[in-house]
């Protein structure tokens, strides 16, 4: 058994049985909102790979065993038999298939080593397909593997042309494809693809008698044609171009041989990367990612990527295994597998970038939801997955908005709520934009920009990063104290239900933000500011218990008796020790939360079934006894095998059928991670990651 083989078996004794787990989608390329490849069947082979929005990027690979063609990934070509897929994997950095027939056992991870203490490692768009082949009968076979990368993937319509190219570098194969308008940052929406820079397919040369390797840029179905029929490729690219991704959809192809595959496995690699030059237009200025900010380019993050990739292995390995150990360890196997689905969801909503001096950036795009980009209540749910494992990601996703704050440009009291539709960072576009303040979320982002910044210094224990903006906190804790208590007529991050007065969950958010402000100003030093706030905050909560409170039970709004809702804004109570509300608050309401769990979970409140994954677990969070978060949390558990919506995680579903309401692929489940926060050792012992180093 190969090592990687092994430590695949551990992870999956670790997160006990998962014959049974089928996800609703499966992460295999996941780096970025453009570049973001799942499969949405129960088998690899049972359709093309696609984007996150649901359209075919297909990746296709064949197998060829004496002489016998079948497919492990896509569905192309059709006439062919699929190789039997006997299991499934998914950790926070790869995804593993194992197949098995004619005489061999096939098996195929696709690694994302995005380590978050590593930026230069966790920018690079690039993954790996790791291959292992051994024969399982006691013979040896004569085995070739097959794999392409079609037009679309660097395409946001079929309509559009592409052209392709080998690039040289020594000692790998390597195809690339792109566009050819080329129209960088043209554009900017949510359903929609990239249509600029290249995808790169490489594979190292290698050299002995056991393998021999062949490159090909043609169209689909020729190259699978000509593998099918000799196991070879053709003797020439295609140099039909430019032309349209969909006419005879253009494909960089790889092949290796391996004329004799025995008991001893062999094993291998294919590198997938996309290179899009530039990244985001932050007001008028074009970024390149962040691993390009020392001048890097393809050649060299290639020649990078083959050299790193055993110690990216081992690293991604131990990363995975001590995440899911800790998971475990807070709230059982169950939970575990849901955040190892969420974690490369999460981080591949975000583009990590550089600002001219080598400060990192860190954009989420808000995917099927209303494609702005660096949401702040998107940044809000998020937050803990970041928050745990490197604040610094935390800071790079603020920063932008705390500039923008405190720029001329934004003349509210209260906090934006984001900086325009991806990958055009140029100013707010929701609501009332920088005009009015009609359907702003004023409550909603003033208290999310507080608490995640006390956070932030909670995690790091200074508040240094929240120190040079202290005019603007200082202004939206003046706004909370005003209209926190007894929010006015407007909406909150979940807009989705309209407009609510009274919402005594936004008003939890708005007292916790003020104690996270008194909180911060005493690390500061401002001893007068820090006792005036946190009395502000005791006496609002007070006021808060006696006006939500409904028997066994508190309020959905503070007039509407009769009424409830997840109290998930709570959980700040606890996680930054700010102890402004009775531990019988959070207790009331678990005990009435657990009368009202449906099928799949938890609804929202009381005006709807659909519910909300991320608020879900924060809400779990809230438990003080172990069984109560396993009677909240399995219910979530179990949706995620049995939800008919066959997408990247959605986080708002229904929760008597598990069908998705809205929303997929969104970073919001980074929120899932919440519960790793509520254990304080965990916290401080994953935080403790090395800033990133800015090059000035």
């Amino acid at each position: 058994m190969t090592r990687s083989s092994l430590l695949v078996l551990v992870l999956a004794c670790l997160l006990g049985a998962q014959t049974s787990f089928r996800p609703p989608a499966v992460p295999l390329i996941t780096h970025d909102p453009y570049f973001s490849i799942w499969s949405m069947n129960d088998r690899l082979t049972d359709g093309p790979t696609r984007h996150w929005t649901g359209t075919p990027q297909a990746l296709t690979g064949l197998i060829r065993v004496d002489g016998a063609t079948l497919r492990w990934m896509g569905n192309e070509p059709r006439a062919l038999p699929a190789l039997e897929q006997t299991g499934l994997d998914v950790t926070p950095t790869r995804t593993t298939y194992r197949f098995a027939g004619a005489g061999i056992r096939l098996e195929v991870a696709f690694l994302s080593p995005l380590l978050p203490s590593d930026l230069d490692v966790m920018s690079r768009p690039l993954s790996y397909v790791l291959w292992a082949v051994q024969a399982t009968d006691g013979r040896a076979h004569a085995v070739a593997l097959y794999l392409d990368a079609s037009a679309t993937l660097a395409v946001n319509s079929g309509d559009e042309t592409v052209v392709w190219s080998r690039a040289h570098l020594q000692g790998m194969e390597v195809l690339r494809l792109g566009s050819y308008q080329q129209p960088v940052l043209a554009t900017s929406g949510d359903n929609r693809r990239i249509d600029w820079g290249y995808l790169y397919l490489a594979m190292p040369r290698g050299t002995g008698p056991d393998r021999a390797i062949e490159s090909l840029e043609a169209s689909g179905q020729a190259a699978r044609q000509t593998f099918q029929d000799s196991g070879d490729l053709a003797e020439s690219d295609d140099f039909r171009m430019p032309r349209r991704a969909a006419d005879q959809t253009p494909v960089l192809a790889l092949r290796i041989k391996l004329p004799s595959v025995a008991a001893s496995p062999l094993s291998g690699h294919f590198l997938v990367a996309y290179d899009d030059l530039y990244s985001i237009d932050y007001f008028h200025r074009q970024l390149r990612p962040y691993w390009r900010r020392n001048g890097m380019g393809m050649d060299g993050l290639l020649t990078a990527a083959e050299r790193d990739l055993p110690s990216l292995n081992a690293r991604s390995h131990a990363f995975d295994q001590e995440l899911l150990q800790d998971a475990t360890r807070v709230g059982g196997a169950g939970y575990a597998r849901l955040v190892a689905l969420a974690y490369r969801q999460a981080v591949a909503a975000h583009k990590l970038v550089s600002d001219f001096d080598g400060t990192p950036l860190l954009f989420s795009k808000e995917n099927f939801s209303n494609g702005c980009i660096d949401t702040v209540d998107v940044a809000y749910p998020a937050s803990p997955l970041f928050l745990l494992l490197n604040p610094h990601l935390m800071e790079a996703m603020l920063r932008p908005v705390l500039d923008y704050a405190r720029s001329p440009r934004w003349h509210f009291p209260f906090a934006p709520h984001d900086l325009g539709t991806y990958p055009l960072a140029d100013g707010q576009v929701y609501g009332g934009g920088e005009r009015t303040e009609t359907d702003q979320m004023p409550v909603e982002e003033s208290g999310n920009m507080l608490l995640l910044l006390g956070a932030i210094s909670h995690a790091e224990g200074n508040t240094q990063f929240a120190a040079p903006y202290w005019p603007q906190l200082r202004q939206w804790a003046e706004y909370l104290a005003a209209k926190g208590l007894d929010p006015e007529n407007q909406l909150s991050t979940d807009d989705f239900a309209g407009h609510l007065a009274h919402n005594t969950n936004l008003s939890l958010k708005a007292i916790l933000a003020l104690g996270a402000y008194a909180q911060m100003a005493g690390q500061l030093g401002h001893g007068a500011e820090a006792a005036h706030y946190q009395a502000t905050a005791v006496a609002m909560a007070g006021i808060w218990v006696e006006r939500a409170r409904d028997g066994d039970h508190f309020k959905l709004a503070f007039d509407k008796p009769g009424t409830w809702s997840q109290k998930y804004n709570l959980v700040w109570d606890r996680l930054l020790d700010l102890h402004l509300f009775p531990a019988a608050v959070a207790g009331t309401e678990i005990a009435f939360y657990k009368q009202h769990l449906h099928r799949y979970g938890l609804p929202l409140d009381n005006r709807s079934t659909y519910t909300k994954l991320d608020w879900e677990v924060w809400t779990a969070s809230l438990s003080a006894q172990p069984q109560d978060f396993q009677a909240l949390i399995t219910p979530v558990v179990d949706w995620l095998s049995a939800s008919p919506s066959r997408v990247p995680l959605t986080d708002w579903y229904w929760t008597d059928n598990g069908e998705q309401r809205g929303f997929q692929a969104r970073s919001v489940v980074g929120g899932v991670f919440l519960p790793l926060l509520n254990q304080a050792a965990l916290w401080r012992k994953w935080a403790a990651q090395p800033g990133p180093q800015v090059d000035h």
